[in-house]
């Protein structure tokens, strides 16, 4: 083996003085096998990423900008649909269509059906992540979520003809395989078009599209909840029809992830993608280093895991990266966000009317935008980790305090009144701290080779969460079941008491760090509450003059530089 050769970044990211502790890259243990020629435009392209600001960011970058909240608008469909099946339940027309007579002239969904039909979408989705996870690495980000926005075109007319609840299961099942692809491709395409600069804003933008839609199903749902006609239900599934075709035009148009190219050898297309990505005529980025870099990267992962199979995900290094994306997803579902979707229930039991409580809904939701926009400044300031910790807390006493207002009767209407008000606080927070950071974290943590893999894993483990949230709230809340109503407050407050402990002990601070760089701290076993003050101070390879010319051959952009 060729002797190491060392190229420095130091100075890519903040102050060295800041930084209590480094490490170098034979501190690693493993090294890329590439040439030195491209280890050293790596090192240079890392360099200028890590000093880019903001401003340089939005100049330099500013297609892919577009491009990623373009591809991000899948999710306003899935957020439209989720807040739909919860909240269909609470419209006159859907509970005299699909519910059975309750004794007092009205009808009800029963919580049996209600879980039913909400883990229906989980199940359905948890298929579909897993074979997107096989599909997008064969075909790419373009061509998947083409093919998913085809197929949930006409999964829409089940939900829409649907004629009984079971039809009605089997249409949410079938609509929620297309969605694996929403919920993770958007995020992690994001994350690989954009650089450190702008990482951290457009995969928590997916948030945003998240509340954008459950606000627009709010709307709609208030505007029908005065009909008695099957066009009370019918018109809000409808309304989908309105996305699939515009962004499957767009997605066509749209550059591929350079990364995955790169995985693929395709660097000329790699590079022309990247071309695509920025503006004409900057002076900022210099092309085949970028590409050097994210050869580099590719090749550091290969020497520490080989594969780029389900389980190499728990071998070495990435048996903890995913753990962590693990878990920091289904800390969503853990912190007590299953009673957001529920506050409608909260604001009818303190006397609202069907239309009103829709608006009070809307006015949820609205808070959660604000939320989310709030904390892109936020993160630039105190980082994801911070955030994502502290954010925690403020829901878990939250929490405890609407469990306590829960032991009063429900007859005591100011208390229904404060219930709903702590939920309109409790969104506001968690729309500006755990639920848009979790993007940033899950896109930031995985290796890039297994990167779709890992987050497909996340969201099926959040899938799971939301799976027993979907079973649990509603018997929770549901008078003819468990009837705990806002006691149920206690419960959510203890686990996430218990997700708190472990994001103080787990989750490291990603905040200014190229993909190499987690790289290698992860490879080093940095602890999570080290990694802000731990510094990378240079890269190396093991490139021999042989391997280097077997790189340049594969390599346009690299024979061009050479």
């Amino acid at each position: 083996m060729a002797t190491p050769r060392t190229f420095s970044i130091s100075g890519n990211n903040e102050s060295l003085h800041q930084r209590r502790e480094s490490i170098t890259a034979q501190d690693v243990g493993v090294l890329a096998r590439v040439a030195t020629v491209v280890a050293g435009e790596a090192a240079k392209a890392t360099q200028t990423e890590g000093n880019m600001t903001l401003r340089e960011g939005l100049r330099t970058y500013p297609a892919a900008m577009c491009w990623s909240i373009l591809l991000s608008t899948c999710i306003v469909m899935e957020g439209f649909d989720i807040v739909l099946i919860n909240s269909l339940v609470a419209l006159p027309a859907f509970q005299l269509r699909f519910g059975e007579p309750v004794g007092d002239g009205t009808y009800q969904i029963s919580a049996a059906w209600q879980s039913g039909l909400a883990n229906g979408a989980l199940v359905g989705e948890m298929l579909g992540l897993m074979l997107i996870g096989l599909v997008v690495e064969r075909m790419g980000y373009k061509k998947t979520l083409i093919g998913s926005l085809g197929l949930i075109t006409g999964f829409i007319f089940i939900v829409f003809f649907a004629q009984s609840l079971p039809m009605l299961l089997v249409g949410e099942i079938l609509m929620g395989i297309p969605w694996g692809a929403f919920q993770t491709l958007t995020c992690t395409y994001a994350a690989e078009v954009c650089p450190v600069a702008l990482r951290a804003y457009l995969t928590t933008y997916v948030n945003l599209c998240w509340v954008l839609g459950q606000f627009l199903s709010s709307g709609v749902l208030k505007g029908v909840s005065g009909e008695t006609g099957p066009i009370g239900y019918k018109l809000p599934y409808a309304l989908q029809w309105i996305w699939p075709v515009p962004l499957m035009i767009g997605i066509a148009l749209a550059p591929e992830s350079p990364w995955w190219l790169c995985r693929k050898g395709r660097f000329e297309e790699a590079k022309h993608s990247l071309q695509r990505l920025t503006s004409k005529g900057q002076g900022t980025v210099d092309h085949n280093e970028t590409i050097a870099m994210m050869l580099y990267t590719d090749e550091l992962e290969k020497a520490s895991t080989a594969g780029v199979k389900y389980i190499d995900c728990f071998k070495g290094t990435n048996l903890r990266r995913t753990e962590i994306v693990c878990m920091v997803w289904a800390i969503q579902t853990l912190c007590g966000s299953a009673f957001i979707g529920y506050s409608t229930y909260f604001f009818e039991q303190a006397g609202l009317d069907v239309s009103s409580a829709f608006s009070m809904t809307l006015g949820v939701y609205g808070l959660g935008a604000v939320g989310t926009i709030l904390s892109w400044f936020l993160m630039t300031k105190v980082g994801r980790r911070n955030i994502y910790l502290y954010g925690q807390v403020v829901l878990v006493c939250l929490l405890m305090i609407i469990g306590f207002l829960g032991i009063a009767p429900r007859t005591a209407t100011g208390a229904q009144w404060a219930i709903g008000a702590l939920l309109i606080i409790y969104t506001f927070v968690y729309d500006l701290t755990v639920g848009p950071v979790c993007y940033s974290l899950v896109a930031e943590m995985s290796s890039t080779r297994l990167r779709n893999k890992s987050v497909i894993l996340a969201r099926n483990f959040y899938n799971i969460t939301g799976l027993i949230a979907n079973i649990l709230t509603p018997r929770m809340l549901n008078p003819q079941a468990w009837n705990f109503g806002a006691k149920a407050g206690f419960f959510w407050a203890g686990v996430g008491a218990l997700c708190t402990v472990y994001t103080f002990f787990r989750v490291p601070e990603p905040k200014g760090r190229t993909y190499a760089e987690m790289d290698m701290l992860f490879e080093a076993k940095v602890s999570a509450r080290k990694f802000k003050y731990t510094s990378v101070e240079n890269f190396a390879s093991t490139g021999s003059a042989e391997h280097r010319g077997s790189v340049e051959k594969q390599n346009v952009a690299m024979n061009e530089k050479s």
